[in-house]
């Protein structure tokens, strides 16, 4: 076979990177970069980044989540919920949260991710002090209205603000410490309903603590993540000139086409002309049942085992720690194997075993498999999200577009709530079996959709090889060449 020619290369011996075209190269493109200041560099990232992040999201995921806690502790009835209007409630919280993510993320990307994600913060943290306050249905659907508004770009952003920090290969594990602190939420939040909901003699309901105290929290915890975080990688100050130098040079090689690229939406929204993006899309939005109706009805799916209110709180602890485990496995797994479908896919069929058995077996002569089968549940549903956002954001280079693709992914998966709050009816209860029947069902979609597309990209770099008549690797090609993304011949899938 005759091969054709193929742009010449530059090998960096630091760290190999591979694939920055000789007329483009400068001075600074092709400096090495020393390994140990490298470590240095992600060393201290992780020290400043990761814990406070981490804190924003625990602080989010309580807001988002306190809500099936207070049902737990009569806050239905103390309000005077009739039919389906707890289910109402869920299901309006994601009419604004998909509504403006993607306005929303657009000014965080050209203000700033670390300016706009305290200001969200403080948002969503005002929004569950107001639930403490609210007597009426209606009252307690305005506050989900706006705290929806608030949350809806969250996710994105902190996804996107890693991406500008890390390289593609060190992403999945970063994410992946974030991310478990909406498990570990979940545990907390079990907790510390479990102790809020032991006070009595008071004038407040022990729901209405539960809102005062974590909306307290998170108002005060925003705060501090405006003064702390850093807005970029070359305005760290606990970094040394050298370090941020490095530290850009490492993220123009092997994360952005341009760092710091300047928005401009019309091109951003051009990452959905490719047919993999809405492929990502359609994932994100299977994944989002199962993860949704884990999220939301724990407590619920837990109760049938015949536990009080109380116990039933505290049960959904160890089976959200098992899933923080699992994801960080997974994760690291997958940053040292540079590899992400096979990952994303093992998440996925977690959450569609555990749904079946739950499903199948007589729960109440069988607990012990039951409470097993909640494990599963939630073992498989933050690690394929996590993966899944880390997969696509691997793959587009331009920082807009990335942005972009992360604000409607993220969202439709979260959207997905619509679904599973309305398949969780009172009149299938205790049992639930339309509902865990309908999740397992978008589980193993999910499942499906990942697989294929994973052996979709292995055949299309093996095309493109060939039809360079030259092998590389994603890691060989920079991303400093890759603003037009898959257009560009040099272009390699990360699997």
């Amino acid at each position: 076979m005759e091969k054709k020619e193929v742009e010449p290369v530059i090998i960096d011996a630091a760290v190999g990177s591979v694939g920055i075209p000789l007329e483009s190269v400068t001075t600074n493109t092709v400096a090495i970069i020393e390994p140990a200041i490298e470590k240095a560099i992600c060393r201290r990232l992780d020290m400043r980044l990761l814990p406070l992040l981490a804190m924003m999201y625990l602080f989010n995921s309580l807001d988002k989540s306190n809500l099936g806690n207070a049902e737990t502790d009569g806050m239905n009835k103390d309000l005077h919920f009739a039919g389906n209007q707890y289910n109402i409630l869920l299901s309006v919280f994601y009419i604004p949260y998909v509504l403006f993510a993607f306005p929303v993320a657009m000014i965080g990307k050209r203000l700033g991710a670390a300016n706009v994600l305290p200001v969200l913060m403080f948002g969503f943290g005002v929004m569950s002090l107001m639930a403490a306050a609210c007597n009426s249905w209606g009252g307690l659907m305005a506050v989900r209205w706006f705290l929806g508004t608030f949350e809806g770009a969250f996710f994105p952003l902190v996804i996107y603000y890693l991406t500008t920090f890390y390289r593609r290969g060190e992403l999945a594990r970063r994410l992946a410490i974030f991310y478990a602190a909406s498990n570990i939420a979940s545990a907390f939040s079990g907790l510390l309903a479990f102790g809020v909901f032991q006070i009595r003699h008071s004038a407040l309901e022990g729901w209405r603590y539960l809102f005062l105290i974590e909306g307290a929290a998170t108002v005060v915890m925003s705060t501090l993540a405006f003064f702390f975080l850093p807005r970029d990688i070359t305005r760290c100050k606990f970094l040394t000139p050298e370090e941020r130098e490095v530290g850009f040079l490492r993220i123009q090689r092997d994360s952005s086409s341009v760092v710091n690229e300047k928005l401009d939406v019309k091109k951003a929204l051009k990452v959905f002309s490719h047919p993999v993006a809405v492929i990502w899309v359609l994932i994100e939005m299977c994944l989002g049942v199962p993860l949704q109706s884990v999220s939301l009805f724990l407590p619920q799916i837990v109760a049938r085992l015949g536990y009080s209110t109380v116990k039933t709180n505290l049960y959904t602890v160890a089976p959200n720690v098992c899933g923080a485990i699992v994801l960080l496995i997974l994760a690291f797994s997958s940053d040292l194997s540079r590899l992400r479908f096979p990952f994303i896919a093992t998440g996925f069929a977690f959450p569609v075993i555990g749904f079946i058995i739950y499903a199948s077996i007589d729960v109440l002569r069988s607990t012990g498999v039951a409470y097993f089968a909640c494990f599963l549940m939630t073992a498989g549903t933050a690690a394929p999200s996590v993966l899944l956002s880390t997969w696509y954001n691997n793959n587009t280079p331009a920082e807009s577009r990335r942005a972009a693709l992360t604000a409607v992914g993220v969202p439709m998966a979260n959207v997905m709530g619509l679904v599973s709050s309305n398949i969780f009816l009172s009149k299938d209860a205790p049992a639930y079996l339309p509902a865990l029947g309908t999740t397992a069902a978008f589980g193993g979609v999910g499942l499906v959709l990942t697989v294929c597309l994973g052996f979709w990209m292995i055949v299309d770099n093996k095309r493109r090889d060939q039809r360079q008549g030259v092998k590389l690797r994603v890691q060989d090609v920079s991303t400093a060449i890759l603003s037009e993304g898959p257009a560009h011949p040099s272009y390699r899938w990360f699997l």
